[in-house]
């Protein structure tokens, strides 16, 4: 009878136990992770606050420019974004950043995080090709038409095109050129990504019904702009081979991705990569020697990457004409590409062509991790946001958007009316912040 009862005591309190073990480590659980989500919360507003700063920075250094007749070109803040951002980190990183400018952070309020850390990386997105263009006018699906072909255009991607997809299709650059922007445009005119007529365009026939017709869950095709850049995986002709070349190359570092949905459309020839710049140079001279032959593409990729590692981050263009005067083998890089051996560049139109690029960036996706460490475990939580800065005020007041009494961020303006709280708050949400204005928000 002792023993019996004995027993059944013991299996009790080996039950609690566990059962208490398990709720203390769920509570845990959930407590590193909302440490986590507002560690990685506070990464994202240093993010918006550096890269607010930029403008005001650039203003200090513009009496250096001065002499050269120029005017400062963008500071690439964001690429430094983990050093600069490092004295707000863990305390192992504010002794390294302490240490590497010997200055002494003890007497310092509010620096570092007294628990966990965080990893952060801000991509710059006007480098990169927006395929949102094709949701947009006639002239911009010209222009992504370009900018595809151009990408895809290189010979060494032959190999890729030449292979069946998991339908057994055949599909080659005209057709995903065609089926990228023929997915997000309105309409039902097929695109035409044809580059050796004088222009590509949009009416290369009825859309066909493809995907209606594919044998596992068919479904039709958008015809509105793309939410995520993951879309693009419902779209006729992007494999896993192709998204690997050109869409997304190394998921783990953002700043390699060729694509996206964001941005304003042209792309900033100093952040974009090498990769993505001969695209850009191949949608506007599709004849030029580096866009038909191996050995010339190698050269001005392996250059272009030598002459960023040795500027260190530095703008190599101070404006559009600058890019292309380069590509021509002129100004002060153009002469080490042709004496490489690279065949300088005839664009069809140099006006056409610079209203596709630009050397200043505006759109930003900043991905942060939250970490907190704990016995035995580590808890992990990732926060990405889009944040658009596009009008945003400086921080030093110049160039401050129009107040809501203005009517539209255009400052165009309207008739006063009686301000009420609603009216007010719903036109706050779209004048533009000095910290940018979130467009897009996700939690992993």
């Amino acid at each position: 009878m002792v023993l019996g009862a004995l027993t059944i005591l013991t299996m009790m309190l080996a039950e609690f136990q566990a059962d208490t073990s398990a709720t203390v480590a769920s509570a845990m659980a959930d407590r590193d992770g909302v440490q986590a989500e507002y560690v990685a919360r506070s990464a994202i507003n240093l993010s918006r606050l550096l890269i607010a700063m930029e403008p005001t920075l650039r203003q200090g250094i513009a009496p250096l420019f001065v002499l050269l007749k120029r005017s400062p070109p963008q500071l690439p803040l964001w690429e430094f974004s983990d050093r600069l951002l490092a004295p707000f980190n863990d305390k192992d990183a504010t002794q390294q950043f302490a240490s590497s400018l010997n200055v002494n952070f003890s007497t310092g309020k509010n620096l570092g995080l007294p628990f966990g850390r965080f990893e952060i990386t801000i991509a710059d997105e006007d480098a990169k090709i927006n395929v949102n263009l094709g949701a947009s006018n006639d002239i911009a699906h010209i222009r992504l038409a370009k900018e595809l072909m151009g990408l895809m255009l290189p010979p060494q991607y032959n190999p890729l095109f030449e292979q069946r997809d998991a339908t057994g299709n055949y599909n080659d650059r005209l057709s995903i050129c065609a089926a990228i922007i023929d997915w997000a445009d309105v309409d039902e005119n097929a695109m035409n990504c044809d580059t050796t007529q004088n222009s590509p365009t949009s009416t290369g026939g009825i859309e066909d019904a493809y995907y209606q017709l594919l044998a596992v869950k068919p479904y039709r095709r958008k015809n509105a702009p793309y939410d995520s850049l993951e879309e693009l995986h419902l779209v006729r002709g992007i494999t896993d081979d192709f998204w690997a070349t050109f869409v997304d190359p190394d998921p783990t570092k953002p700043e390699k991705r060729v694509m996206t949905v964001w941005g304003q459309g042209a792309i900033n020839v100093n952040s974009a990569n090498a990769q993505t710049l001969l695209g850009v140079v191949c949608s506007g001279a599709p004849t030029a020697t580096i866009c038909t032959d191996i050995t010339q593409a190698g050269i001005f990729l392996s250059a272009l990457t030598m002459s960023r590692a040795m500027t260190m981050g530095a703008p190599l263009f101070g404006s559009p004409a600058d890019f292309i005067a380069t590509m021509k083998g002129q100004g002060m890089l153009g002469p080490i590409l042709t004496g490489m051996g690279m065949t300088a560049v005839k664009f069809l139109s140099e006006a056409d062509f610079a209203k596709t690029i630009t050397t200043e960036s505006k759109v930003f996706s900043i991905n942060a991790v939250g970490i907190m460490k704990g016995y035995k475990r580590e808890t992990r939580l990732r926060i990405v946001m889009v944040v658009d800065f596009r009008n945003a005020p400086n921080l030093s007041g110049a160039g401050a958007a129009p107040s809501s009494s203005t009517g539209p961020v255009t400052g165009a303006p309207t008739t006063a009316v009686p301000s009420t709280s609603a009216s007010a708050a719903s036109t706050s949400i779209v004048q533009p912040a000095t910290a940018g204005n979130a467009i897009y928000f996700r939690i992993d």
